[in-house]
């Protein structure tokens, strides 16, 4: 079966981007920054904090989760922010992949 070069792009492009998304994941994973975004908000958590209040308050939520009592105990809003990075990084990429993947699929369909 032969296949466009439309397809074949956007299956290559998609196939970097998993890859991307593993190493992310992996980074995400290592410095222990799962779970530091304490809401899975699909449409407004699409922007990170961008105030000192927001940021205050993501901390304090973070603060009563299970991995910030039994791991993270005593870390600073600063290196908060820095695992906050990699979580949201981790799953803004997600998002552009949803849309890289199901876009073209409706195209190419």
């Amino acid at each position: 079966m032969k296949y466009s070069n439309k397809v074949k792009i956007w299956l290559f492009i998609g196939l970097v981007m998993v890859f991307v998304q593993v190493i992310v994941g992996g980074i995400t994973r290592l410095t222990e920054s799962g779970l530091s975004i304490t809401k899975w908000e699909v449409i407004s958590g699409t922007l990170p904090p961008l105030s000192d209040s927001d940021w205050n308050h993501q901390f304090e939520l973070y603060k009563s989760t299970p991995q910030y009592i039994e791991i993270n105990e005593g870390m600073n809003l600063d290196d908060f922010k820095f695992i906050y990075f990699w979580e949201y990084i981790h799953r803004f990429w997600a998002r552009i992949m949803g849309f890289v993947f199901l876009i073209p699929f409706f195209f190419f369909n």
